[in-house]
């Protein structure tokens, strides 16, 4: 997990220690950049999908984009609580990502792939970010990411779905 230079503006005082808070808040830092970047790329492919199947998945990469907005909302909000700003700028959020931001791709199947193997790599990063929360008695963030793993993994099996 990258390291991010959000300082606390002020810890909260709610019963988790404060180097739990940091690591929660590195956490929650890099789910936000990357469900972001997913937004992008989410966003531009359903600008950019042709092929016989447009409107279907046109239509579901617009339900996915929006979804993804909201979640980064929610993540950045959740970070504000903890007492950190949240990332704010494309260049943070590029630093902080862990997926390509950029894939051009034509095919609309490429398209799905990607999306597919984007989705499953956040969940594989969110689940163990949920399991620290927990141990670290942060139920509200640790519900937080199982609610953006259930969001990832049904998308990721939507987009296998689609494409087989």
């Amino acid at each position: 997990m990258k390291e991010t230079a959000m300082a606390t503006k002020s810890s909260p005082d709610i019963g988790i220690k404060e180097e739990d808070l940091k690591s929660i808040n590195a956490g929650l830092g890099q789910a936000l950049a990357d469900t972001f970047t997913l937004y992008l790329k989410t966003q531009g492919y359903h600008w950019n999908v042709t092929g016989p199947h447009f409107r279907s998945l046109h239509l579901m990469l617009e339900e996915q984009y929006n979804a993804l907005f909201l979640a980064a909302d929610d993540l950045a909000e959740r970070m504000r609580a903890l007492g950190v700003e949240a990332p704010g700028s494309m260049a943070e959020m590029l630093e902080l990502a862990t997926l390509k931001d950029h894939e051009p791709a034509s095919d609309a199947m490429t398209m799905v792939k990607n999306l597919q193997r984007d989705h499953e790599a956040i969940a594989a990063a969110i689940r163990p970010l949920s399991e620290a929360a927990d141990e670290a008695g942060d139920g509200a963030t640790a519900d937080l990411y199982n609610g953006r793993l259930d969001f990832h993994e049904e998308t990721a099996w939507m987009l296998r779905a689609f494409a087989s």
